[in-house]
């Protein structure tokens, strides 16, 4: 029975390194982000559980401005290099809003499109807001965003730098991937 379960784990293997390309990036479960264009750097969860990333959000309100929806909110974030708090009063265009259903019952949260660097790529994606405060982590990137990165290493951290300058490449939010509600 062993040598069956072995050579199972060795196809699988297989078939994993066959589907992996040579310029594929990895990332670990938990890596250093830079939030811009204020360059703060974040510890992020990558989170294969969550289809939405999630951004750590204070004073979150609601509004219009010219007939369109618009959110203001305080993004409230340590700096991971420096130790400095960053705050800043923050108002976005509303791109949707989220409906999660759970254990607790059904909760709304707004979203918006905001700009993060991993690695040596600035990605633009859609980011819910929440107090986060009482979290380990600032940050989360789901599925979304993951799919946008390259591939995951759960048995790994910090395995990428956030490198990103005025010339690095930028992936830029397509509607289009839109899957249903998380």
């Amino acid at each position: 029975m062993r040598i069956k379960h072995a050579l199972a784990a060795v196809l699988g293997m297989a078939l994993l390194a066959s589907t992996v390309q040579a310029d594929d990036k990895v990332f670990g479960w938990v890596e250093k982000a830079i939030v811009e264009p204020w360059g703060v750097e974040v510890k992020a969860k990558l989170d294969s559980g969550a289809l939405t990333s999630s951004l750590d959000a204070r004073d979150i309100e609601r509004f219009k401005r010219d007939g369109e929806r618009w959110v203001r909110f305080r993004l409230k974030l340590e700096d991971e290099e420096s130790g400095e708090v960053f705050s800043e009063r923050l108002e976005l265009p509303l791109y949707r809003s989220l409906r999660l259903r759970g254990a607790g019952g059904t909760d709304r949260r707004p979203v918006v499109l905001m700009k993060v660097c991993l690695g040596d790529t600035v990605y633009e994606e859609q980011f819910s807001l929440r107090d986060r405060g009482d979290m380990n982590y600032p940050l989360l990137l789901g599925r979304r965003t993951i799919g946008h990165l390259g591939l995951l290493d759960v048995r790994d951290t910090f395995l990428s730098e956030p490198v990103c300058d005025d010339d690095s490449p930028l992936v830029e939010h397509d509607p289009e991937e839109e899957e249903a509600d998380d």
